[in-house]
C-alpha cells in the first residue's frame, strides 16, 4: 500500500490490519536474534500526550541507557502506529537514540485507530481510511512536525544539541521531507523508505520542498513503485542536487512496497536489513 495525502496515490498489498496483526509476533521474533532480543528488553518505553496545533497527539518515546541520545522522529505507514513499528523503534533506540513513534491519525482517535480487520480492498474501509489520510495534508504534517521536535527538545532522554533524525515509511516518508522543511535547523537526516507521493505535481511536493532543508537523505524505493513512475527517482535527485543536499537514493533489488516493515506480507528480511544499514549510517554521520 501506498498513499500520499496530497495526491492520495493507493497501491494495494491485499493484507487486511487482522491478518498483518498475526504476523507481527512471529516475524518480529524472527528478525530480532536471542542476542538482540536481550537489547531491546532494555529499552525503556514511555507513553507521552504531544501538545499540537490541531490537538494531542499520542505517542511512545523509546531510549536506552541513561545518557540523553539523538532524537528520531518515527513516522510509520498507512496501517499506523502499531507493535510492529514500536518495535521497529525498540531496535533504533538499542542503537543509541531516541525515537518517538507517533500516531498519525490522533486527529480522529488514540492508538490503535485502525480496527484489527481494516482492509483497504473494502469499498467501505477504503473510503474511511483515505478520510483520514486527506487530514495529513501539507500544512497540518508542518504543524505536527513542528510540535514534535519542540517537544523533543524539551525532554530528558534526548540530546538538545544534537541533530534530530526522521524516519518513514509509505505516507510517512513523505513526512520525513516535510519534518526538514518545518524545522531545517534541527532536523538533520531523512530516511524515507518506499515513500509514497515524493514527485508530484502538486505545489508542496516533497521533491519541491528540499530546497528550503538544511540535512541529509536516504531514499529507498521499492521496485513496484519504481516501475509504477519510473522518473519519479530522477526527478528526485536533480531536485537533491540543485539544493546541493547530500543523499543516497536506491531501488532495492527485489523489494516490494512495504519490504521493511515486519508484518507486512512483502516483508524482506535481507533488503530490510541493508535498509537498517543503510539508515544507521546516515544518522551516525548527520546526528551529531
Amino acid at each position: 500500500m501506498c498513499i500520499d495525502s496530497d495526491d492520495a496515490t493507493l497501491v494495494e498489498d491485499g493484507l487486511s490490519r487482522r491478518e498483518a496483526m498475526a504476523l507481527t509476533v512471529a516475524t518480529v521474533t524472527m528478525a530480532a536474534g536471542g542476542a538482540e532480543a536481550a537489547t531491546l528488553a532494555k529499552v525503556s518505553e514511555r507513553a507521552v500526550d504531544i501538545k499540537t496545533a490541531d490537538g494531542i497527539c499520542d505517542a511512545v518515546l523509546l531510549h536506552a541507557g541513561d545518557k540523553p541520545a539523538p532524537a528520531v522522529i518515527w513516522f510509520p505507514d498507512g496501517f499506523g502506529r502499531r507493535p510492529a513499528h514500536v518495535d521497529m523503534g525498540k531496535r533504533l533506540a538499542a542503537e543509541g537514540y531516541a525515537v518517538l513513534v507517533i500516531n498519525p491519525y490522533y486527529r480522529v482517535r488514540r492508538a490503535p485507530v485502525l480496527p484489527p480487520d481494516f482492509d483497504f480492498n473494502k469499498p467501505e474501509d477504503r473510503e474511511k481510511g483515505m478520510k483520514m489520510i486527506a487530514m495529513l495534508d501539507h500544512d497540518a504534517v508542518i504543524r505536527d512536525a513542528s510540535s514534535f521536535v519542540a517537544f523533543l527538545d524539551t525532554q530528558p532522554e534526548v540530546n538538545p544539541k544534537a541533530k534530530i533524525g526522521a524516519v518513514g515509511f509509505c505516507l510517512g516518508g513523505s513526512m520525513t521531507v516535510r519534518a526538514q522543511a518545518a524545522a531545517p535547523d534541527r532536523v538533520g537526516a531523512s530516511v524515507s523508505f518506499h515513500g509514497g507521493g515524493l514527485v508530484s505535481e502538486h505545489a508542496n511536493s516533497p521533491h519541491k520542498l528540499v530546497a528550503r532543508t538544511k540535512g541529509a537523505y536516504h531514499i529507498a524505493i521499492g521496485i513496484d513503485d519504481d516501475e509504477k513512475q519510473p522518473e519519479a527517482k530522477t526527478v528526485m535527485a536533480k531536485a537533491l542536487e540543485d539544493a546541493k543536499r547530500p543523499y543516497t537514493q536506491e531501488v532495492y533489488p527485489g523489494a516490494k512496497h512495504g519490504w521493511m516493515v515486519p508484518d507486512r506480507p512483502v516483508y524482506d528480511h535481507d533488503q530490510a536489513e541493508r535498509g537498517w544499514t543503510a539508515m544507521l549510517r546516515l544518522y551516525k554521520q548527520a546526528l551529531i
